[in-house]
This record gives structure tokens, sequence and C-alpha cells, in this order.
């Protein structure tokens, strides 16, 4: 049996639940179709005493988009740190550090859960009278018809239902399915580095900062969480990941402490660590006819600059605009129509893709003579309060 919607977002990760709430008033049919089930797709609450070791730095900008739809509001202000000062060292030598004043914002950024942003966007979704479950439901063929406007796209289920939709969006992460089904071209390059996460509690006040460390061993950050805790980020060569994966509680604490100086005091381990693969991804084309991809599916990056979510929240804040735009009778699925999403996003990911992908390799490159040189480029720019400024203001989207 066919079934007809206006939109079908497959996958419902951060990326695709935020671009459905955002389109709560827009006068489209919504369906969105995950692959996990209810049990696995509404993300667990997590216990006041616990704490998700996946957490994202959000900018400014994207807290103000998910507080235009919704849903910043009714986030839990006890499981979030605001980020005001942040340090960045070049094996102990060069040093810069950026300030929220300084910048002239309230903050750099805010800390919290993944989690916690998963299951309030999965709370709207609940009362949205304008969306459609499909879950757990994996689907096995895409098709996109003619251009024209009576032209539809068709999804094909495992269990042979077959759903229709002018639009189809692909916000099913870096390994996108619908992006293989479209055609579309994906470079990934690998780079042979993990990151590992965890989180830890601290002996002593963070004062609401964020520090990053360009090591020899790789990138590490430790991003504030509220109370005496701690978010680690250590972006490693996969052999470095590996052997702290294998450290126990007691080891990791004191090698991450270790790593950072001390500057916090003794360390105690929260959660166990986690490791994610690193990834540049670049898709030339992030739009076909019927198709438009966001988030994890459009575009991959090392997590150094902490751009990751907020480049999805902001493919879904330019999506969701567009279509709440369409007049009347337009076709939201045409090739022209999607192009102008695609025009929207394309400078800042390139201009992202590009300077982190530099940076990645500028601070992990061992040639002799070359930590000294960033170790000076970091003294500079802490000496130059302008280029500072811009340079917080640009990576806190209020550019």
């Amino acid at each position: 049996m066919q079934k007809n919607f206006d939109l079908i977002i497959v996958g419902c990760g951060l990326a695709g639940a935020s671009l459905a709430v955002a389109l709560r008033d827009a006068p489209l049919a919504l369906l969105l179709v995950e692959s996990l089930p209810p049990a696995h797709g509404s993300v667990p609450p997590v216990a006041a005493d616990a704490w998700d070791a996946r957490v994202y730095a959000i900018s400014p900008a994207n807290s103000a988009f998910l507080a235009e739809i919704g849903v910043w509001p009714h986030l839990a202000g006890e499981r979030m740190n605001r980020v005001r000062f942040m340090e960045v060292w070049e094996r102990e030598r060069g040093h810069m550090t950026f300030t929220a004043p300084d910048a002239e914002l309230p903050e750099l950024a805010w800390i919290l859960e993944a989690s916690l942003m998963m299951n309030e966007l999965r709370e709207h979704l609940k009362r949205q009278a304008n969306v459609t479950f499909f879950s757990p439901a994996r689907p096995t063929a895409f098709c996109a018809d003619s251009q024209d406007a009576d032209g539809l796209a068709t999804l094909t289920l495992q269990d042979e239902q077959t759903l229709c939709a002018r639009l189809i969006v692909g916000a099913d992460g870096q390994n996108s399915w619908t992006r293989q089904q479209a055609g579309l071209a994906a470079l990934d390059t690998p780079y042979n580095a993990k990151a590992v996460v965890a989180n830890f509690m601290c002996e002593k006040p963070h004062h609401d900062t964020a520090w990053q460390w360009f090591r020899e061993d790789g990138i590490l950050a430790w991003l504030p969480l509220p109370g005496e805790r701690l978010s680690m980020v250590w972006s490693a060569e996969d052999a470095k990941a590996e052997a702290l994966l294998a450290l126990s509680p007691d080891e990791l604490a004191e090698t991450v402490a270790a790593a950072g100086g001390n500057i916090l005091g003794r360390l105690t381990t929260l959660t166990p660590a986690m490791a994610f693969p690193l990834h540049s991804i670049r898709v030339p084309a992030t739009v076909a006819p019927r198709l438009a991809l966001i988030g994890d599916a459009a575009h991959g990056i090392h997590p150094l600059t902490g751009h990751g979510i907020n480049l999805g929240f902001q493919d879904a804040k330019a999506l969701a605009t567009l279509l709440r735009q369409a007049v009347p009778g337009q076709d939201i699925g045409a090739l022209a129509f999607l192009q102008r999403y695609q025009r929207v996003r394309r400078e800042e990911i390139v201009v992202l893709q590009h300077a982190t992908d530099f940076l990645a390799h500028c601070f992990t490159a061992r040639l002799p003579g070359l930590s000294a040189l960033r170790a000076l480029g970091l003294d500079l720019t802490h000496r130059l309060p302008a280029l500072k400024k811009l340079l917080a203001r640009y990576a806190a989207g209020m550019l």
C-alpha cells in the first residue's frame, strides 16, 4: 500500500529531529523513518548522578536556533555549562586565550549532553501534529521520479511498504544510505585517528573554562560540565586511542590529569571511555532531484574546532527556512529549488572543512622546527585582540 507525504526524513538524530521540529508550523506532512526501535530511538534519560559521555559544544548561533524552535528553554539548566574562557596550548610553549567578554558575547559556547538535546527534541516531536514516525523501519530502495510538479520520490521499506514524497531528506549519518542510493559522491578521508571521550570529576573548579592542548600524542580538549566536572575529548592516532581505552578508570583519570598539567587537581572517572573514528567527508553535491542531505550525511569534520553538530543544526535551519518560504504549489523537490539550500550552506562548510583539515595536519605534524613555529603563531595571535575577537565570533556563528 502506497502512503504519500510532503517530506520524508530518513534518520532521526539531532540534525533530522531538529529539522522536523523547525517545521512544526509548516503546512507539510512529515514522516520520520528511523532504523532503531523506539526503545533505542528515544534515548533513555540520564540519571542525576550519571553523565552521558557524548557531549557537544553548542555555539551561540545554534543555542539561538534551538531557542527559536522552542527546544532550548526546556533543557535542564543544571546539566548545561557555559564556556566563558578558553585556553589553547601548543606543547606547553605557545599559548592563546579567548574570553567571552573580549568577543562581546555572553558565552563562547554551551557544553551539554547529546542525550539531553535528543530527548527534548523527541518530546517536541511527540506533540507535533504534522509528524508521523516509522520506527523501527529500514529503507531498501530509493527512486526519484521526474522533476515536474507531479514527480515524487519513492522509498521502499524492508517490509515492502511504499512511501512517496515530494522531498526526501537524508539525515542518516556519515555512512548515509540515502546519499549512496542517490549516487552522490563522497570523498571519505580517514584521519587514522579516534576521538576518545570520557567524563571526570575534578578536584578544583574549572571556572567555566575550556582547555585545548596540541600535544605530541594528539589533541586533548577539556570541556566544563556543571559542578566540578569536565568532559574530555582526546583525538589521537589509533594506537594511542586504543591504549587509552585499555586503561582502568583510575589509570585513565591519572593519565588525563597529567596530560593537562594537573591544572584541575586529581580527576575521578565518571564514565567509561568511548572512541569514535575520525573522518573528513566531503560531499561536492548535497542535493539531487527530490533529495537533500543534512548533518553528517552532508559533511564530516575533525572535532578540534567543535563544529560537527553545529554545522548540522545550521543545515536544518537553512533547509527549514527555505521550505517555509515555498509558495503554494511550488515543487519543494525540484533540483533548482534545492540548489538554493546547497548554495546557502556551501561556503561555511567548505571554509571550515579546509581550515579544520589544515589545523589538524599542522598541529599533528612532527617536522623539525614546526612546533616552535606553531607556538609562535599562537603567541602572536594572542597579542592581536582584534583578530582573536574575529576568530571567536566566527566560531560562535555570530559573523
